[in-house]
């Protein structure tokens, strides 16, 4: 019997200025299927997907949802059309709460004589929420009041109560703790069983060949190839479709000697936040790579907002010995030479709706100035080279980074901190929804970089990254450093595990 077609794209293009990020796309998504879609960074997979999710209007081409033509006006016109999406990035709206956050766009389901009725829409997200078990999760609190894992379960909810035909799911896992993909998981083959359809991005290559039915891959923002998965296929015949050439895989270190003889150069003394971490003591030497590692809830990102001096209400010391500085505030760790990468990228890591420029240039103004004036030409130059140096895909430095790809955007944090000339860096996720390429650069990078005398961070949920690139692994469980692993010790799976449950 022949499989029945879902949504099938015509030619579809889209541009941004002069930019061209999808150029004449045609592919097919069948009923009850799950469908990857690949690629590296810039190679459109997230502006079709956009497109197709009403986010972005099509430049040229055509659309078609069971055989009807489909031109959605926004995003809310293709949720009423059953298309929905879970995007890489925070989506939720921080000053409603759960339940609006849920019904967004739908709030006349509960409109009573003219006004909201708060109570029952409060009932129906609790009803939606706990089909999920996610019962610690209250309808009427504000979404600020919970973690990023936890408003990403949220949106969730938001995209699927109303059972939609295709559910987009944009990079979501690499934010996610082992529970919270194992959730997504269930809901993608939810989707699957119930006859729906679900479009998966994702540069976990090991994830899309066990999780998907069929393949489509991207180059450029063009349509390579679109195939269904066999047990035949592998990870690096994915890696030649994505970049055109073999790969030889070798993106981590080979050495297996620690660097940690180094003067210290920053030190963490009975560190405490309340609920959160507990007695704290650790050192990063001078050239290090000082793996951080845990499960999304030890502690680990918050350890690294510790270092950059923007977490309150704790208590203890970070200090930069060499410099007889103590870390309090993130206007000092920054003019000390400290940096920091926020694993939520859009949120605290750049300026979405500001240009390239604006970004890699804030954080050394102090740099740029010359007897109180900052010369534009100055601007462009700085920018110009440490953009060329992470090779940020752009159509020019004036470019809005809101236009960028998640990789593009975490080249901007890069570059921003790159020219900054920082001597320690605290990266939190760095590779967190980065192609295969990227990863490679930005390994390359923390390399070179500590041969060059800094010390870096590496706070990360992936073990293999870990034991890839660390000098150190310190692995927390429950906000408290449980065991410390050196890279000649042999670092490994098991071992890590121990420490993390």
């Amino acid at each position: 019997m022949s499989k029945e077609v879902l949504i099938r794209t015509q030619d579809l293009s889209k541009t941004f200025g002069t930019t061209k990020a999808v150029k004449q796309v045609s592919f097919e998504v069948y009923k009850g299927e799950i469908h990857g879609l690949i690629g590296e960074n810039g190679s459109g997979k997230s502006t079709i997907t956009n497109m197709i999710t009403g986010i972005h209007t099509v430049t040229s081409g055509e659309m078609f949802l069971e055989g009807q033509k489909y031109e959605p006006k926004n995003q809310l016109d293709a949720n009423r059309h059953g298309v929905s999406i879970i995007v890489q990035e925070m989506n939720t709206i921080e000053d409603l709460t759960v339940a609006e956050n849920i019904f967004f766009g739908n709030e006349e389901l509960f409109i009573r004589n003219g006004v909201i009725d708060s109570k029952a829409m409060n009932k129906k997200a609790r009803e939606y929420l706990d089909v999920f078990g996610f019962d610690k999760i209250n309808p009427a609190d504000d979404v600020v009041h919970y973690t990023f894992e936890e408003r990403k379960m949220i949106e969730l909810v938001k995209a699927t109560y109303f059972n939609p035909k295709l559910l987009v799911v944009d990079e979501t896992t690499t934010a996610l703790s082992h529970d919270g993909r194992e959730k997504l998981y269930e809901l993608i083959r939810h989707v699957k069983n119930r006859g729906g359809s679900v479009i998966v991005i994702s540069h976990d290559l090991q994830e899309v060949l066990e999780l998907c039915d069929s393949i489509t891959v991207l180059r450029d923002g063009e349509h390579i190839k679109s195939f269904p998965v066999t047990d035949e296929i592998t990870e690096d015949d994915l890696k030649k479709h994505m970049v055109g050439r073999e790969l030889s895989g070798k993106y981590y270190r080979e050495d297996t000697h620690s660097n940690i003889e180094g003067e210290v150069v920053m030190s963490l003394k009975d560190v405490n936040v309340e609920g959160i971490l507990s007695n704290i003591n650790l050192e990063l030497h001078k050239g290090e790579i000082l793996g951080i590692g845990g499960l999304t809830e030890s502690g680990m990102h918050e350890l690294g907002k510790v270092m950059f001096g923007a977490l309150e209400n704790q208590t203890g010391t970070v200090s930069l010995p060499q410099k007889n500085v103590e870390i309090g505030s993130i206007k000092t760790a920054i003019a000390s030479g400290v940096a920091y990468a926020s694993k939520n990228r859009d949120q605290e890591g750049l300026m979405i709706n500001a240009s390239i420029l604006d970004n890699v240039c804030l954080s050394s103004m102090d740099k740029l100035q010359r007897k109180g004036f900052i010369s534009p030409k100055r601007e462009r130059r700085f920018t110009n080279e440490y953009a060329t140096k992470m090779n940020v895909k752009m159509e020019n430095i004036n470019q809005f980074v809101s236009a960028l790809s998640g990789g593009n955007k975490q080249k901007v944090v890069l570059a921003k901190w790159l020219g900054r000339d920082s001597d320690i860096l605290v990266l939190d996720s760095p590779t967190r929804g980065i192609d295969v390429m990227v990863k490679a650069s930005i390994y390359e990078l923390m390399q070179e970089l500590t041969k060059q005398g800094k010390s870096i961070v590496m706070i990360s949920e992936e073990i293999l990254e870990l034991i890839g690139m660390c000098d150190r692994l310190v692995v927390l469980k429950d906000g408290e450093i449980t065991g410390e692993l050196l890279r000649e010790e042999g670092l490994s799976e098991e071992k890590i595990i121990h420490y993390m449950i």
